[in-house]
């Protein structure tokens, strides 16, 4: 263990001008028209988006149910026609198959009385496919050759059928041979024209049509109206998108629902919520750093006016102004230094960590403020174990050891002050405490010690010559390296202590 004791610190910007042939003015129109249009463009295009899909949908749905269940009804009733028909055709063969030879006499006995009812038109052919029997009023065909191609069919002993839909009637026919001991006789000749399951068939598709227009319309209108609200939400988002990007970061979007749209807006609220937080700190920060930058430039040009204006001015005088300037110019020169810290550490570019052993650094800040101490009569130390080893780098120990025990130099006990540094191993973390029994930090302010260019007392602080970035610095530098520092009061409420966090430098980051 090392063992110290002794008895008894605005970023300037480079601006570019950039020299356009528009005015601002025009500039100003043609985003608003580009805007515009990209508006009416995405919210036309999505909106027709949804609504397409919405009618093509429904509309396959609609050709489907006009024609799948036609379709099926179409063929229900042309295999009722012909199982009506072949039963027709199969009563009157039942009837003819104990003739040995069709002639129009016996044809005629034995179909006397039976009931043809079930076909419009029935014929009995003999073999060569003469015609001997016909049903049909005012047209008979007996005494002709039944020139049909399913009286061939049947004549050779096979039975046939043929269905037709005209659009206005369903055609039937069918045939069947007429066999005497294995010999075919004859045949028998059925014909349909049926028009009543036509009109049956029609009144059906005509009312599937009506039903479709009618769902097509309903659907065409809830498209529209679906189509509008769901692009209404995306328009919204859009547009609270448009304000946030011009820079209105307070603008909100409305995440009213459960949907995924609301949570979208949810989040993008949440994201402008850390915009708007960021933008506040950054005008903060600019504005403290501009002021922070103003005040040491007036003093000095207060102090060399004075000089530059006053004749024959003794040269103790001279002496002590030219001295202020120093003072002044010093302490703008820290303001610098910070504030291009703060900035790299903003940036992310920081140096690779490696293993830093905490004692020799804490040796030479304790060598740096011992003057410093002295003249305020404030004794410092430090004890800091040797295998403390932070895994950071030299600089950033220094900063936060510097920081943290010149803070509390500036504000330690006016008689008897003290400060003491300590480090030591806490299993995979390095701890550093800095301790005082100064005038201690407000609870309310605890908060914000570490926000920049906050100070707990600003009169205070500006006679020790605080700018309200070493805490911020310290802060930073240790969240880069992993680390964390926390704040709180000293022993029996006096006093401050900082506590911080290091990654602990592990035996293969040593090699």
């Amino acid at each position: 263990m090392v063992t110290i004791s002794r008895e008894k610190n605005s970023l300037p910007c480079e601006t570019e001008a950039i020299h356009t042939d528009t005015t601002p003015q025009e500039e100003t129109r043609g985003d608003q028209l580009r805007a515009g249009a990209r508006k009416l463009r995405s919210k036309a295009t999505l909106q027709l988006k949804f609504s397409l899909s919405y009618i093509l949908v429904i509309a396959a749905v609609l050709v489907l149910l006009n024609s799948y269940p036609l379709l099926v009804s179409q063929n229900l009733m042309v295999t009722s026609t012909q199982n009506g028909l072949k039963s027709t055709t199969k009563v009157i063969e039942s009837a003819l198959m104990g003739l040995e030879k069709l002639t129009k006499e016996n044809v005629q006995a034995a179909l006397e009385g039976l009931d043809e009812s079930g076909a419009t038109r029935v014929m009995v052919t003999n073999s060569a496919g003469l015609v001997l029997y016909d049903t049909r009023q005012g047209g008979n065909a007996v005494g002709q050759y039944a020139l049909y191609s399913v009286v061939a069919v049947a004549l050779r002993g096979q039975d046939a059928s043929y269905c037709k839909y005209d659009g206005t009637a369903f055609l039937s026919r069918v045939a069947t041979p007429v066999v005497y001991h294995n010999q075919i006789v004859g045949a028998v000749y059925a014909y349909d024209y049926d028009t009543e399951q036509a009109e049956l068939l029609e009144t059906f598709r005509h009312n599937l049509l009506i039903i479709s227009l009618l769902i097509a319309l309903l659907v065409a209108g809830l498209s529209i109206v679906l189509s509008r609200m769901l692009t209404r939400q995306i328009s919204g988002l859009l547009q609270a998108i448009r304000h946030v990007r011009e820079g209105a970061y307070s603008h909100r979007a409305d995440a009213s629902g459960t949907d995924e749209i609301a949570q979208i807006a949810a989040e993008f609220n949440s994201l402008t919520d850390r915009l708007q937080t960021t933008e506040n700190a950054r005008r903060r920060f600019v504005s403290d750093a501009s002021h922070e930058l103003k005040t040491p430039l007036a003093g000095i040009r207060l102090l060399t006016d004075s000089i530059l204006q006053t004749d024959h001015m003794d040269e103790e005088t001279t002496k002590e102004f030219v001295t202020d300037i120093g003072r002044e110019a010093e302490r703008l020169s820290r303001i610098t230094e910070n504030l291009l810290r703060l900035t790299r550490l903003d940036s992310g570019v920081v140096q690779q960590p490696y293993p830093v052993a905490v004692a020799p650094v804490m040796e030479r800040v304790d060598r740096m403020l011992h003057m410093v101490a002295q003249e305020k009569g404030v004794t410092i130390s430090g004890t800091a174990d040797e295998d403390a080893v932070a895994l950071a780098t030299d600089d950033d120990v220094h900063q936060i050891l510097y920081n943290l025990m010149e803070n509390a130099i500036k504000y330690s006990a006016p008689e008897n002050g003290f400060v003491h540094a300590e480090a030591h191993v806490d299993g995979q973390r390095v701890v550093i405490t800095v301790s005082d029994n100064g005038i201690g930090i407000p609870d309310e302010d605890l908060p914000h010690i570490f926000d920049r260019f906050y100070r707990v007392d600003k009169m205070r602080s500006r006679e020790v010559g605080g700018t309200g970035l070493g805490l911020s610095i310290v802060k930073d530098t240790i969240e880069n390296r992993g680390g964390t520092i926390e704040a709180g009061h000293g022993a029996d409420g006096v006093g401050t202590v900082f506590t911080v966090y290091l990654p602990l430098a592990e035996r293969g980051d040593e090699a």
